[in-house]
């Protein structure tokens, strides 16, 4: 194995890792606006108790933001963008939920969590964020 190779390797692993993290938040993203652009009955049962109108419109304007932003986050160029239209949306649902008095693991930061996968995976793939978000060895 050249030395090449082996330089190359760890790279290859993060950008992986960041692609498999991305796609989890995509996959979950798309999920959730799913079931808003169809507008399904569940949604319909959650949105009241969280303080939200259930009519149709309000639904699906959140459901069009939220594939606007998972839109921007799949595309390369814009998936700066993409991240932060999805932490600022994510934001919002933290921010119902503490209003409400939502569980604090399961529910306020849910929202916490897919933010730092939609992040975390940005910045493994996407190199250009290292110098913006440095996390560099102890060590070093």
């Amino acid at each position: 194995m050249s030395a090449a190779t082996i330089s190359h390797a760890p790279a290859t692993r993060a950008v992986w890792a960041g692609r498999i993290l991305s796609g989890l938040v995509i996959l979950f993203m798309l999920m959730d606006l799913s079931m808003k652009l169809t507008v399904l009955q569940p949604v319909i049962d959650t949105m009241g108790p969280l303080g939200w109108p259930t009519d149709r419109s309000t639904i699906l304007t959140l459901g069009l933001i939220q594939l606007a932003a998972t839109l921007l986050y799949v595309w390369p160029r814009t998936a700066v963008l993409g991240a932060i239209l999805i932490t600022g949306y994510l934001g919002g649902a933290v921010a119902t939920h503490v209003r409400v008095g939502s569980p604090l693991f399961s529910h306020i930061l849910f929202g916490v969590y897919i933010g730092v996968l939609a992040w975390g995976g940005l910045w493994l793939r996407d190199s250009r964020l290292h110098a913006l978000l440095p996390f560099a060895d102890a060590r070093a």
